[in-house]
Order: structure tokens, then C-alpha cells, then sequence
């Protein structure tokens, strides 16, 4: 089985939040492969990945990167597929702004889909959805999950409906 997605991340540090765009793809089966890239450690090896991601298969990148953040528009600059950012909130991290910023703020020409303050989650639904333009079976595991969310909020309701107050008026 050969990966579509490829989730890069600066440091292992940073596998909390880039595990959970890991289970988002597990779940929808989309093949993927996990690895650790610096674009400040090991540059090579990041010029080395993206410029080889489209012939080994990968279709989307998700790149989460804390701090200065700059791997996910390193890679964006080389790899001509869509990329991904996640800015994730590290221990250097000046609240998390360094990292949205870094990643949100690329030149024209260098595009970075950016995600929430560590947004993995939506990063993997982003990345199935992507996949899903060319995949009808993609396409539909995708429309069954948007429904099943829709079902939660509709069953909360009737939950709520239950819930009493004294000036309550629904």
C-alpha cells in the first residue's frame, strides 16, 4: 500500500497534535505515512522530500510546524501539491501567533492551506476532501461523515429539549 498523504512535522514534539490528522485518515482508510522533517535541522532532507512527494504517490501534504514554523511553506516552495499547515502551539511559541502567522502569511505564488491554532483534525478532513475531488469513493465516505455530524448537532438538541430551566422556552 502506497501513501496519498504524507503528515510532516517539525519534531516528534509535535506528534500530540499531528496524530490526530493520523486518525482523522485512518479512519477514512487514505494510506499515509508519518515523519519528522526540520526545515532548520535538516534541510537537505526536506528539499530531498517535496521535490520526490508527487513521483512516490503522496497527493497532499500535512506540514505542522511550531515556533518560526517555516517547513510547511519549505515545502510549498518545492512540492507542486497541495500542502496543509498546521501551526501548533510549542514550547517556544509565542502563544501560538509566531507559528499562524508563519505559515498563513506566504508570498503569492506559494500558497499554504492553513488550519486552526493545532488543527490537525481539520488538516486530515482537509487533506480526505482534497482526495475526495478525484475519488468518488472518497467522495462519499466524506458526504456520510458531514451527515453524521449534522445527526450529533440534531441529537444534542433533543437532549437539550429535556434539559429544564425555570424560564426556559424551548
Amino acid at each position: 500500500m502506497k501513501p496519498l498523504v504524507s503528515i510532516i512535522m517539525g519534531s516528534t514534539s509535535d506528534l500530540p497534535v499531528m496524530e490526530k490528522a493520523a486518525k482523522v485518515l485512518d479512519d477514512f482508510q487514505i494510506p499515509f505515512e508519518i515523519n519528522a522533517l526540520s526545515a532548520h535541522r535538516t534541510p537537505d532532507q526536506v528539499m530531498q522530500f517535496a521535490r520526490e512527494a508527487y513521483d512516490r504517490g503522496i497527493r497532499v501534504i500535512i506540514a505542522g510546524a511550531g515556533g518560526a514554523a517555516h517547513l510547511p511553506g519549505v515545502i510549498a516552495a518545492l512540492a507542486p501539491i497541495p500542502v496543509i499547515g498546521v501551526p501548533i502551539k510549542a514550547s517556544i511559541s509565542i502563544d501560538g501567533w509566531d507559528s499562524i502567522l508563519s505559515i498563513l502569511q506566504m508570498p503569492p505564488g506559494i500558497p499554504v492551506a492553513t488550519v486552526g491554532l493545532d488543527g490537525a483534525q481539520n488538516a486530515g478532513i482537509l487533506a480526505v476532501q482534497i482526495l475526495g475531488t478525484g475519488n468518488e469513493e472518497i467522495h462519499q465516505k466524506m458526504v456520510a461523515y458531514k451527515s453524521s455530524l449534522a445527526k450529533k448537532i440534531e441529537k444534542a438538541n433533543q437532549e437539550l429539549a429535556a434539559v429544564k430551566f425555570e424560564y426556559k422556552t424551548n
